[in-house]
């Protein structure tokens, strides 16, 4: 039984890091009796200018100390010789945000996006916020970043069978004339017209297990569909006709 807690966003503003779904965390971890998370920090690429391995370090620290208030441990896959091991001795695994491209290509490089497919398909719970939630859909092409990094494919581990599009902005800022949100999603769909995206607004998540699926936080759900209006679901919606 699947069990996912799929974030949009690690920071409100002015709010301290992870301070908005620190609560949902916690209820997540202790329910499934977990005391060590493995953590993948792929994503954050430049929070250090030495090496990208320091902000792997960096990243991880910012983590720990988070989930080391709330009770949990946390163990980096950067951190070993071999990651695809640490995954398959798991208790639970989290995948941070930051750059979805970069952090895509060094799971598939390593091997642990399949061990973690495998894991989580097999009750391991997993946690992801922006990129980290992107990676559980089929593919990366709803995220929101640069391609500074090009992965071997785009496929990603399919956890759901649908696709998020995180940090989901109804409007564009005043004066800007590129695309908004809506119109991007809506050019992937005129592609890819079988698969359903949902708009994830910051200060929301997907909470997952087994055949149900609830949209928990304080913020509305956008679901685009190829031909369809949008529809709008309000928090506490059961969603589980998506899975």
């Amino acid at each position: 039984m699947k069990k996912l807690l799929l974030i949009s966003n690690s920071t409100m503003a002015g709010e301290a890091y992870l301070g908005w779904p620190k609560q949902y965390i916690k209820d997540f971890l202790d329910n499934n009796n977990i005391k060590k998370v493995t953590f993948v920090p792929y994503a954050g690429v430049g929070l250090s200018e030495e090496s990208l391995t320091a902000s792997y370090d960096v990243y991880t620290e910012r983590v720990a100390d988070v989930f080391g208030e709330l009770g949990f441990e946390i163990e980096s896959v950067h951190q070993t010789t071999d990651p695809v091991q640490m995954v398959n001795n798991a208790e639970a695994v989290a995948v941070g945000g930051g750059n979805t491209f970069h952090m895509v290509g060094k799971m598939q490089e390593t091997g642990i996006m399949q061990a973690i497919k495998i894991k989580v398909g097999a009750g391991t719970p997993y946690m992801g916020w922006s990129a980290g939630s992107n990676v559980a859909c089929p593919t990366l092409m709803t995220t929101n970043d640069m391609p500074i990094y090009q992965p071997q494919s785009f496929d990603c581990m399919g956890l759901i069978p649908f696709q998020i599009n995180p940090h989901y902005l109804d409007a564009n800022p005043e004066g800007h004339g590129g695309e908004t949100r809506q119109q991007r999603i809506e050019e992937f769909l005129v592609i890819n017209r079988n698969i359903k995206v949902l708009g994830l607004r910051e200060a929301s998540l997907l909470f997952v297990e087994g055949s149900l699926m609830k949209l928990l936080g304080s913020r509305d759900l956008r679901l685009f569909e190829f031909g369809k209006d949008p529809l709008e679901y309000p928090s506490g919606s059961d969603l589980s006709f998506l899975l």
